[in-house]
């Protein structure tokens, strides 16, 4: 019987380049593919009776594909500050910031209250569904996981309806947007 150490390495070698074509086919970066076929490796190397596994190579190819779509699944949500151009997430200010400002100076509340009125306008201008799932999420601070159950629909239709929202968002209010920092 092989040591523990010497069969990971032998399996990593011999399917290593393989298994990271498979996972590279599905993912969308090879970071991604690197990081999914980490964790594959990491399984096996945790597995206490390694030396059981009749197929190897289908256990690592469904351990593979499982991952991939624990990744998928995982997809970080989109949020209100997601309606920032690219350029813009590496500074601190966002769309929260602009909602909930501080009333107290008088050109901050007349811009935040524009604001508001445009992001109420756009929402209206969103299919009912999307509307409700975007403002549950971002205003009422629920989860997309929450919105799901209370809804009764399939968490992946939730995402993509907060997805078309989102978009639709960032591309009207992106003048405004634009208007407040060059203010």
């Amino acid at each position: 019987m092989a040591q523990p150490k010497q069969t990971i390495a032998h399996t990593v070698k011999e399917y290593g380049r393989r298994l990271f074509g498979f996972i590279r086919g599905r993912v969308n970066s090879n970071e991604d593919a690197e990081d999914i076929l980490q964790d594959v490796w990491y399984q096996l190397s945790n597995l206490v009776n390694a030396d059981e596994i009749e197929q190897i190579s289908g256990w690592l190819f469904r351990v593979a594909r499982n991952k991939i779509t624990d990744k998928y699944r995982k997809k970080t949500e989109e949020s209100l500050d997601d309606l920032l151009p690219e350029e813009e997430h590496e500074t601190s200010f966002g769309f929260k910031e602009i909602l909930f400002a501080d009333n107290t100076i008088p050109e901050t509340k007349q811009l935040r209250e524009l604001f508001w009125q445009e992001l109420f306008t756009a929402l209206d201008e969103l299919p009912q569904n999307q509307r409700e799932v975007f403002i549950l999420n971002e205003l009422e601070e629920m989860t997309l996981q929450q919105i799901a159950n209370k809804t009764g629909e399939n968490l992946k239709t939730i995402i993509s309806r907060k997805g078309y929202a989102v978009k639709h968002l960032r591309k009207r209010l992106e003048s405004l947007y634009n208007e407040f920092i060059n203010y």
